[in-house]
C-alpha cells in the first residue's frame, strides 16, 4: 500500500499498514512498529545530516555555518535577515513579514538544520535540511491512501452506471443520471468497499504508493548556479538521481529525488543517545539491547534510501516561505479541498495517526486497534484514544463519590 522509500524495511511497514487497514494485528506488532518508526527516524536523520553536509560543503567550500532549528520562524527570519540582492518585490515581502510576523506560521515545528555561508561580511542562508514530522508523515500517508480509496469507490460507481446503461440498451455516454441517483451509486460503492475491508476481501488499489520526501534538502542557488547541483550529484559514487521535476507557476523550483547509499558503518559508529533510549526503555528494552537492535535493524535493511532535494533561487524560496505560495498555506488548502470526506476518509486519518503515534508511547500491548475502517466515530472518540495512549487526563469532570 504505502511505501516510504526513505525508510529501511519499507516492505515490512507497507505490509503492516495494509494488515491494519483490515484490522489484522499480530502479537509482535507493538514491537515491530516501534522499531520501524523509531529506528528509521534516527537512521534517516543521521543519513540526511551527513549527506546534506557534503552537498553544502561542496557548493560553498569557502566556509559553512550550521544551526539546528525547531521552529519554522527561524528559517523565515534567516531568509529575511540577509537578502543577496534587493528589488521591490523582495522589499515588499520582507517589509510585510517584519510588520506582521504573527501571520506567517512562525511557531510551526520544523526539525532540521539551517546552512549559512559568508556573503559580503555577513552570514547568508543558503539552504536547509529537515525530517518530515511524524504527524505530517501520517497525514500525507492518509491523504494518499484516501485518494486511492476514492478512486476505487468511483470506479465501482462507474461500473454500476455501466450496468444500468447495458440494462437500458444504451451506450454509457448517453445515460442521464440525476444527481441524487449518482449520490446513491457512490454511497453504494462506498458501502461495498467497506464490506470488502470488513470481510478481508481484496482491494483494487493499483499497487504501492511511494513517499520519497521524509528527508528533504532545500538548496538556494541563483539560476546560473543551479546546474552545479545536478553535476555534483551525478559525480557522487553513492548517489543516483531517480526523478527530476520542474515546477513552474506560483512556485518555480526543481525537485530531485535521489537514491542514496549511506555508509552504514559510519552511521552506526555513534551510539544511540537521548530520547530514543528513553522511549525504547519505556517499552522494556535495556540500553545495550536497544543499541544491538538498532545495529541489526540497519544492517538487515535496504542498502539505499530516497531523499528529496528542492533547488530554487532566493526570490522563489522567499515566496515559498513568506510570499504568494507559502508552504503552510498550501497545507491548509490541501486539508480544505479534499474531494472525499466520508467516514472511511476520516478513519484512515485516525488509523495513520495512531500508527505513527504509537511508537512514541510507552504502551506495550497491542492486541486490538482502536479504529476499524468500517466503523463510524466522532472526533471526540479519537481525541480520547490519543489521550489514553499517552496517559493524559481526560477532560471529563467526575462527580465526587457519594457516601
Amino acid at each position: 500500500m504505502i511505501r516510504i522509500n526513505s525508510y529501511l524495511h519499507r516492505t515490512d511497514l507497507s505490509d503492516l499498514i495494509r494488515r491494519w487497514m483490515y484490522h489484522e494485528v499480530h502479537p509482535s506488532d507493538a514491537d515491530l512498529i516501534a522499531r520501524l518508526v523509531n529506528f528509521n527516524h534516527v537512521y534517516v536523520a543521521r543519513c540526511l545530516r551527513a549527506f546534506a553536509g557534503r552537498i553544502f560543503h561542496e557548493l560553498h567550500p569557502s566556509g559553512l555555518i550550521l544551526r539546528q532549528t525547531s521552529r519554522k520562524g527561524e528559517m523565515k527570519d534567516a531568509l529575511a535577515a540577509c537578502p543577496p540582492f534587493r528589488n521591490p518585490r523582495i522589499d515588499e515581502l520582507i517589509g510585510r513579514y517584519r510588520k506582521h510576523p504573527e501571520r506567517y506560521y512562525r511557531e510551526t515545528p520544523f526539525y532540521g538544520t539551517l546552512f549559512f555561508a559568508p556573503c559580503g561580511g555577513v552570514e547568508a542562508c543558503v539552504g536547509a535540511s529537515r525530517i518530515k514530522r511524524v504527524r505530517r508523515l501520517a497525514e500525507k500517508a492518509a491523504r494518499r491512501i484516501i485518494d486511492r480509496m476514492f478512486d476505487a469507490i468511483k470506479r465501482h460507481a462507474d461500473d454500476l452506471a455501466e450496468e444500468r446503461a447495458r440494462g437500458m440498451g444504451i451506450p454509457r455516454h448517453q445515460l442521464f443520471t440525476p444527481p441524487e441517483e449518482m449520490l446513491d451509486e457512490f454511497l453504494h460503492a462506498e458501502e461495498r468497499l467497506l464490506e470488502d475491508l470488513r470481510m478481508g476481501g481484496p482491494i483494487r488499489d493499483g499497487g504501492d504508493i511511494a513517499i520519497n520526501d521524509v528527508a528533504g534538502i532545500k538548496v538556494i542557488l541563483d539560476e546560473p548556479g543551479q546546474a552545479r547541483i545536478r553535476s555534483l550529484l551525478d559525480g557522487l559514487p553513492d548517489c543516483r538521481v531517480t526523478e527530476e521535476e520542474r515546477h513552474s507557476g506560483l512556485y518555480n523550483a526543481t525537485n530531485l529525488i535521489v537514491c542514496h547509499r549511506p555508509d552504514r558503518e559510519r552511521i552506526l559508529s555513534r551510539p544511540l543517545t537521548g530520547r530514543i533510549l528513553t522511549v525504547m526503555q519505556a517499552r522494556g528494552r535495556q540500553p545495550d539491547q536497544v543499541q544491538q537492535d538498532f545495529v541489526e535493524f540497519v544492517r538487515s535493511g535496504e542498502a539505499s534510501v530516497s531523499l528529496e532535494i528542492i533547488v530554487s533561487d532566493y526570490p522563489e524560496t522567499l515566496e515559498s516561505e513568506i510570499g504568494r505560495c507559502m508552504h503552510e498555506d498550501r497545507i491548509i488548502r490541501q486539508r480544505l479541498t479534499r474531494q472525499y470526506r466520508g467516514h472511511l476518509s476520516k478513519n484512515i486519518e485516525y488509523l495513520m495517526e495512531y500508527l505513527f503515534s504509537f511508537p512514541a508511547s510507552s504502551q506495550r500491548d497491542l492486541s486490538e486497534l482502536p479504529v476499524k475502517l468500517w466503523h463510524r466515530y466522532l472526533p471526540d472518540y479519537f481525541d480520547e484514544v490519543l489521550k489514553e495512549l499517552f496517559r493524559l487526563p481526560s477532560n471529563v469532570i467526575l462527580d465526587e463519590e457519594s457516601d
